[in-house]
């Protein structure tokens, strides 16, 4: 009995120390286009089951860069103000390729999110230095980063993944930071200052811009008090505009 208290003593402490609890959600991405269970907004939605696992095919019904829209897909019960989400992507290495996660999602047009782009994880520079991607709609688009903090808000990722096959990342989310791991790395490939008005729980979900994206084992786990920073307290902006994203030929530079 003494040992089973200790035990459970540990846990909690555990538990306190890293700002978690047990909650973990996991969005069924079986349901994902029965209407219900997700919401999905300029994108079709299916489940599939692709190289053995049980995913979610998100595909883009237009280029934001016109259309002033992103392919988004969420579902009501995934939210946090701080947390962390997991999932396995898969995209393409060509382009168009965008996809990723997006949260603090206000509406259609207003959230912040990380995205990748396949077709540059091996891609020679500086092409190779925009792998992963942070953005913060409507005001802090791709382009409106690359032009006023360059090579800030986009990074590389290495070791680099497989560009036509499956890869895992960790987004964790704190007040002031987003760090996004990949592949299980021990040190994140993006670090960046979150831009978006946030602070309150709001929904996690999908995202993708000009084709399609594969989305597997999505797990979301929000913290209980707020994740703990590893640096920098500097306040949030808040945002407004759009991004728009390219495609092979296209002259707009989103690559």
């Amino acid at each position: 009995m003494r040992n089973t208290l200790l035990f459970g003593l540990a846990l909690t402490l555990l538990g306190a120390i890293s700002g978690y609890g047990d909650k973990v959600v996991k969005p069924d991405l079986t349901r994902i286009a029965d209407g219900h269970a997700w919401k999905v907004s300029n994108a079709t939605a299916e489940s599939v089951e692709m190289d053995g696992k049980v995913a979610a095919r998100l595909r883009a019904t237009g280029d934001s860069g016109i259309t002033g829209n992103a392919g988004l897909a969420w579902s009501p019960g995934a939210v946090f103000a701080t947390g962390i989400i997991e999932l396995d992507l898969k995209g393409r290495n060509q382009r168009p390729s965008f996809l990723g996660v997006v949260f603090n999602i206000i509406n259609e047009k207003t959230f912040e999110g990380i995205y990748f782009r396949p077709f540059n994880f091996k891609a020679s520079e500086p092409f190779h230095g925009r792998a992963v991607q942070y953005i913060a709609w409507p005001e802090h688009t791709w382009e409106e980063l690359r032009k006023n903090n360059p090579s800030q808000f986009e990074k590389p990722i290495n070791p680099v993944p497989d560009p036509d096959g499956w890869f895992h990342t960790r987004i964790e989310v704190t007040d002031n930071l987003v760090r996004v791991f990949v592949n299980h790395g021990k040190e994140p490939c993006l670090t960046v200052k979150r831009l978006g008005e946030g602070r309150v729980e709001r929904p996690v979900g999908l995202f993708v811009d000009c084709a399609e994206g594969l989305f597997a084992n999505l797990e979301v786990k929000p913290a209980q008090s707020g994740l703990k920073e590893s640096n920098g307290n500097e306040p949030r902006k808040s945002p407004r505009a759009q991004e728009m994203q390219t495609s092979q030929g296209d002259t707009r530079p989103d690559g």
